[in-house]
């Protein structure tokens, strides 16, 4: 079976499978130097800019800015969570994430 990816409401939500299940209303918790030097960064998502599948697991595009320092950057290929047996299970956005790199490894 085929899953469906998108971005909604002007990038405000990840829809998959036609269900919004993603919002930019999280907070993300992004290691050292993956967004800005502030450890961890506390990082409020503003928009949405892609969505893709690596694998299983559910990447996005999107655009933010650090609650700490400021600083407003885009974010690549952030996993916000998995598909197992066509089902989507999201990650927690307080756990800490990294950014997946295109070979698969963690910086």
């Amino acid at each position: 079976m085929s899953i469906a990816l998108r971005t909604l409401d002007d990038g405000a939500w990840i829809s998959i499978n036609d269900s919004r299940q993603v919002s930019v209303s999280d907070v993300w918790s992004l290691t050292t130097g993956a967004f800005c030097d502030c450890s961890p960064a506390y990082v409020l998502l503003e928009a949405f800019v892609d969505v893709d599948i690596d694998g299983s697991i559910v990447v996005v595009h999107a655009v933010g800015q650090c609650l700490e320092c400021g600083t407003r950057d885009s974010i690549e290929r952030l996993p916000v969570g998995r598909i197992v047996n066509d089902d989507f299970y999201p990650y927690d956005p307080e756990g800490v994430q990294w950014l997946v790199e295109p070979d698969g490894e963690r910086p």
